[in-house]
């Protein structure tokens, strides 16, 4: 990227990528236009959990290239808008990030708010839609991943797990994930550290079960991919798993 220009809403990595899942990224990034002061927040802040998921853009790129499979990968920090939410959410422009108040957030007018939709929030599902339409189109098999991180501590609660696999529909193809990343032996999660639900999630529901698609969103705790050589062996183990789970599928 050009020192000072703005990086796209969406970037797709390996259009062409052969594997029957397409990835996902939603929080891929913590950048924040200039002209939003950085929301009023700190550079600590920026760099926080609330800002993006750590580690998940490099976990997500490496599964890209050792699947042979096409990433759709977000420019822009969720603070600016959140590409897993409706816009209708509460979240989806969050006044308040865990205990975190975002100031460029309150008592947003509402030209601003639409601002932000058609500015990042649609091109963004657009790309997504249009992808999925042309391989639907050829019927081609195809299965949605959405690769997030989660805080090993939230609001003061320690969170044991190493990874959870969030699903509804897709029972089958979750539970399965869920044992081919070895199992609750492994501290592997079904559906935390939260639900899947149709206020809060836009991914799963509307790109996958809308269209009749296996999709699930594979959170990992992000002090196991904070660093490069640790997110490559995550990156590693989901990219075994999902193979696993096609040749058994």
């Amino acid at each position: 990227m050009v020192p000072g220009s703005h990086p796209p809403p969406v970037a797709v990595r390996n259009a062409s990528g052969r594997s029957p899942f397409m990835l996902i990224c939603e929080h891929a990034s913590n950048w924040l236009p200039p002209e939003y002061a950085g929301l009023g927040l700190a550079a600590p802040d920026l760099a926080r959990h609330i800002a993006w998921d750590i580690g998940a853009l490099q976990a997500a790129r490496q599964v890209s290239t050792l699947l042979d499979a096409t990433l759709i990968e977000a420019g822009a920090s969720r603070l600016l808008i959140d590409l897993n939410r409706p816009t209708s959410s509460a979240t989806s422009i969050p006044e308040l990030s865990e205990a975190t108040v975002i100031p460029g957030n309150l008592k947003l007018d509402p030209a601003e708010r639409q601002r932000r939709i058609a500015t990042w929030f649609d091109p963004f599902q657009s790309v997504v839609a249009r992808i999925l339409d042309e391989r639907q189109l050829t019927q081609r098999p195809t299965a949605i991943v959405a690769i997030h991180s989660f805080t090993p501590v939230f609001l003061g609660k320690p969170r044991e797990m190493q990874a959870g696999v969030l699903y509804r529909q897709s029972q089958r193809f979750g539970a399965a994930l869920v044992e081919a990343l070895g199992g609750a032996v492994a501290a592997i999660a079904h559906n935390q550290p939260y639900q899947i639900d149709d206020e809060s999630d836009y991914t799963v529901p509307v790109h996958g079960e809308a269209r009749g698609l296996d999709a699930v969103l594979v959170e990992i705790r992000q002090d196991l991919i904070a660093a490069p050589v640790s997110a490559a062996q995550w990156a590693n183990r989901l990219a075994a798993a999902l193979q696993a789970c096609n040749r058994t599928a």
